[in-house]
């Protein structure tokens, strides 16, 4: 019994074919992997950015909190409160008339 001859032209196309599905899959794999990684780097970037603004609104207070001394506060509160009591007063003394 004579075994058929395989051509050699189909021999190369199925090895093409093969490589190309592998190629394929790798290319799949190198895809999906970036895409983790880019989405892995938003999140760090996200948190860092988070981080950095719970930082700088932290100094933001203490910079409030500390440029202002609190007697001039007081100072600047108990004025305003006057000013208010004499308008109040005023407007109690146009009422009567």
């Amino acid at each position: 019994m004579n075994s058929p001859e395989i051509p050699p032209a189909l021999i190369v196309m199925v090895l093409q074919t093969k490589m190309l599905i592998v190629l394929f899959c790798m290319l799949h794999g190198i895809r999906r992997e970036l895409d983790r990684r880019i989405e892995r780097g938003d999140l760090r970037q996200t948190d860092g950015l988070a981080r950095t603004r719970d930082e700088l609104a932290a100094f933001k207070l203490e910079v409030a909190r500390s440029y202002v001394p609190l007697t001039l506060m007081r100072g600047v509160d108990q004025r305003i409160t006057d000013h208010l009591i004499r308008i109040e007063e005023k407007l109690e003394e146009a009422t009567r008339r």
